[in-house]
């Protein structure tokens, strides 16, 4: 039986730079594909219904082990924020507009 894991030495300098290289290809790819997704108003829409969904906007507290729940919802529409800052922020205002006008349909 063979082992085709790669051992990590994290005292390698070179193999260290080179697992950051990789991890940094990556988020730059994830980022790419997330800023392909927030250049669309439907994917802008889909985006805001993802906030909404996860109670980025209200408060997770309920008083009972619910709040758990709540927060682990939070929590992912606290990274889809962070994403947003990172990969187009300059969209996040025109998402917020877009989603005021559609509220008003």
């Amino acid at each position: 039986m063979t082992d085709d894991t790669e051992v990590f030495n994290a005292a390698d300098p070179a193999a260290v730079d080179k697992k950051t290289r990789k991890a940094d290809r990556v988020e730059n790819r994830r980022l790419a594909a997330f800023k392909t997704v927030m250049a669309s108003r439907e994917g802008r829409r889909y985006v805001w219904w993802l906030l909404e969904q996860t109670g980025v906007f209200r408060s997770s507290f309920t008083g009972n082990s619910t709040t758990f729940f709540n927060e682990g919802q939070r929590n992912v529409g606290l990274m889809l924020v962070a994403d947003i800052n990172a990969a187009a922020p300059e969209l996040y205002i025109v998402m917020l507009d877009e989603a005021k006008d559609d509220s008003n349909v």
